[in-house]
C-alpha cells in the first residue's frame, strides 16, 4: 500500500517538493553557516519524495541545547512558512475522503518543518 501511495504522491506533486528542497538545500550549503540548514532540507527532500511508510521520531542528541537553538533559528527564518504551507495543503486534502491519506502526509511534513533538528527518519 505504501508503494501505491508513494507513486500517486510523486505523480501529483511529490517530485516537485523533492526538487524544491534539493535546490534549497544546495543553496543553503553554499555558505558555511547554512550547511546545517541545508542538510535539514535534504532530509525534507527525501521524506517529501516518498512519505508513505516513513516514520519521523525524536532523537536524543548529545549536542545539548544546540538543536533547540537551531530549531528556533530555523523557525524564524522560514520554517514557520514551510509548516504553514504543509498545514494548508494537509487541511485542503483532508476535505475529501480520497485526499485524507495525502493530507496526513502533509501533516507529517509539517511536524518535521516545525522543528527538524533532533529528529530522525526511519
Amino acid at each position: 500500500m505504501n508503494l501505491i501511495g508513494n507513486i500517486i504522491w510523486m505523480i501529483f506533486g511529490g517530485i516537485f517538493i523533492f526538487f524544491e528542497y534539493i535546490i534549497g538545500g544546495l543553496i543553503l550549503c553554499l555558505t558555511i553557516v547554512g550547511i546545517p540548514f541545508g542538510l535539514q532540507c535534504f532530509k525534507f527532500a527525501f521524506v517529501g519524495l516518498a512519505p508513505f511508510g516513513v516514520r519521523i521520531t525524536d532523537t536524543a542528541s548529545d549536542t545539548g541545547c544546540l538543536s533547540t537553538v537551531m530549531n528556533i533559528i530555523w523557525l524564524i527564518f522560514g520554517g514557520i512558512w514551510i509548516a504553514l504551507t504543509h498545514l494548508f495543503f494537509g487541511a485542503l486534502l483532508c476535505l475529501t475522503i480520497v485526499g485524507i491519506p495525502f493530507g496526513r502526509q502533509h501533516f507529517k511534513l509539517m511536524n518535521l518543518a516545525f522543528s527538524p533538528f533532533g529528529k530522525s527518519i526511519f
